[in-house]
């Protein structure tokens, strides 16, 4: 049996997704919370996620899948693995689903959103839970940088260097850019929507909406960035702290709840946990 999670975390005290040596990983605390529940052998269940997230990176709907001969109601599957889980990971969702199903190669669009904090100082209460900029930033300056962004394109020049993706090309279909409050002190939601994501291609590209925003950089460098196809072209890769992976998106059919569903466009961003 196939069955689908969607899993929640705060990634402030991880080093990221992927499984490491040090069992410092979401993955790790996960695939042991859920041989614990099932009581299998160590190793015995491992699972694989829709969209690896670095050290540091929240995420409010991760989607894993894996397989199992051990059969529990889906609510069971959910709550039992909460048991052996910290605090700042929690399963929202349970779903079987079919063999055919995977949760990286079904998912038809991924979606992720950086919080930044405009204030003359630092964070604090929100640290390791927002970027920062000190400075004001200009939205429609962002919001016209980030219109040249839109579509099909090779985005080399947002590409960590240890990125092991096939291709640079990806189709970014949707930027959106909101202010939450008003005077110095206040907060910017970008939202991005692709069918893929480069290695620090979201941080990346907060770095030079962030410079553009400002006022260091015209809007129109950002095109100038993107026709360079070099990272060296762009501007230095912006905090963790802030980015949240939104989830994949998949289709319809395979019955997963609609906040999972390209076709219900994915549940309304209802701000970090």
């Amino acid at each position: 049996m196939r069955l689908a999670l969607g899993i929640r975390y705060n990634g402030q005290a991880y080093e990221g997704w992927q499984s490491q040596r040090s069992g410092r990983t979401v993955q790790d605390k996960l695939e042991a919370a859920l041989t614990k529940f099932a009581a299998q052998p160590s190793g015995k269940i491992g699972t694989l996620c829709a969209g690896r997230t670095d050290a540091g990176v929240h995420a409010l709907m991760q989607v894993v899948h894996f397989d199992t001969d051990v059969e529990r109601e889906p609510f069971s599957w959910t709550r039992g693995t909460n048991r052996f889980l910290p605090d700042d990971i929690a399963v929202q969702w349970a779903h079987p689903v079919p063999d055919e199903f995977h949760c990286r190669a079904s998912a038809l669009a991924r979606r992720y959103l950086y919080v930044l904090s405009q204030s003359p100082v630092r964070p604090s209460l929100d640290s390791g839970r927002v970027g920062w900029s000190m400075h004001a930033l200009d939205g429609d300056a962002m919001r016209k940088a980030a219109a040249v962004l839109i579509g099909t394109h090779d985005f080399s020049s947002f590409r960590a260097s240890a990125c092991q993706a096939k291709s640079p090309v990806k189709n970014l279909r949707r930027i959106q850019i909101t202010r939450v409050g008003e005077g110095e002190r206040c907060r910017w939601h970008f939202e991005f929507e692709a069918d893929a994501f480069l290695h620090h291609m979201i941080r990346n590209l907060m770095g030079c909406l962030v410079r553009i925003g400002r006022g260091d950089e015209r809007p129109e460098w950002i095109a100038e960035v993107l026709e360079a196809r070099s990272r060296k072209a762009a501007a230095p890769t912006f905090s963790a702290d802030g980015l949240y992976f939104l989830g994949p998106l998949y289709d319809a059919k395979w019955g997963l709840p609609a906040e999972a569903t390209l076709q219900a466009g994915g549940a309304p961003y209802d701000g970090p946990p």
